[in-house]
């Protein structure tokens, strides 16, 4: 069995990735852009991808390629049809990095909310030592209780984040991006009604044609102009131009992004002019990634495979 990893330092260098070596000759490569994709696969019976287009241009010469195995739960960079097409099984890792993507959209919300970067800067600046009064709080900051959180997609994540938001005393509700979310636990609304009344608004759902550019300027304009967005879903759900005008304009307060339209983030990216941290932060497609997150995703992935050799689907979604 020939396993290529495509994209090996994706997983992080300080994690194992040997376990892969049990299923046959793996081939490791720290990383593929799209263009060395199809020379790379092309001998392989199991690809190990996170962001490699895998399409009919990148997998056509592939002909002994069996199962795709992502390290990822978006799949939005695969050509499902394709594959089916050919009988190439897709299979994704779920539920790996739920408590760290939480545990960051909680971060941003607390910092944007609690003007932290203003007061850290004050501190280090040498203008607190300067004053002589023993505490300083010339930025206005907010309690998260009582406020209004709004989530666009109610999947893992999602719930997640609800759950510690409703802790910290925030009434939670939330906009099904799919129509298709049973979840009960806390009111549905409509995405008018969602981005007009929440104080916090953090993006949750997959990239899909109904979410890309679900939030811009029309978005904007209904949100309040206290309000905070935070995207830790895919940088598409939002137009980055129209964020950056929001922003720019006082349509809305602040926004907290880990992830962006363009992966490194763009030089010419209007965002990276905006240097407040109180009104902006920008973490690089992180939040997923914490040690514990990637130790599981590669043990999950490994499952992957072994429940593949034994002749059963496990996480397949083509």
């Amino acid at each position: 069995m020939k396993i290529v990893f495509l994209e090996r330092n994706s997983a992080g260098t300080d994690i194992d990735v040997s376990c892969f070596e049990q299923f046959g000759d793996v081939t490791y490569y720290a990383n593929t852009t799209a263009e060395h994709v199809a020379e790379r696969v092309k001998n392989a019976d199991i690809i190990i991808s996170n962001k490699a287009p895998m399409n009919q241009i990148t997998l056509s010469e592939a002909s002994h390629v069996k199962l795709i195995c992502l390290l990822a739960t978006g799949y939005d960079c695969v050509d499902l049809t394709y594959c089916k097409s050919r009988g190439i099984k897709v299979a994704n890792v779920v539920n790996y990095c739920t408590p760290a993507v939480a545990q960051h959209t909680i971060l941003l919300a607390l910092m944007l909310s609690g003007k932290t970067a203003f007061y850290d800067d004050y501190v280090k600046s040498g203008a607190y030592s300067a004053q002589e009064r023993f505490s300083n709080f010339d930025r206005a900051f907010h309690d998260l209780e009582g406020r209004t959180w709004g989530i666009i997609g109610m999947g893992n994540i999602g719930h997640k984040v609800a759950g510690l938001a409703a802790a910290f005393g925030c009434k939670v509700h939330f906009y099904s991006a799919s129509g298709k979310s049973t979840c009960t636990d806390y009111p549905k609304v409509d995405l008018d009604t969602l981005l007009r009344t929440s104080d916090l608004l953090s993006l949750h759902c997959p990239l899909t044609d109904r979410t890309r550019n679900l939030i811009d300027r029309n978005a904007f304009e209904k949100m309040k102009n206290t309000a905070i967005l935070i995207n830790v879903a895919r940088g598409p759900v939002v137009n980055t131009q129209d964020l950056y005008d929001a922003l720019v304009n006082g349509k809305i307060m602040a926004a907290g992004l880990d992830v962006l339209e363009q992966e490194p983030m763009a030089l010419s990216n209007p965002l990276s002019r905006i240097k407040d941290s109180t009104k902006l932060i920008i973490t690089p497609h992180m939040s997923w990634a914490s040690v514990e997150s990637r130790t599981r995703l590669i043990a999950e992935v490994a499952k992957n495979i072994q429940a593949f050799l034994d002749g059963t689907d496990r996480n397949v979604i083509s």
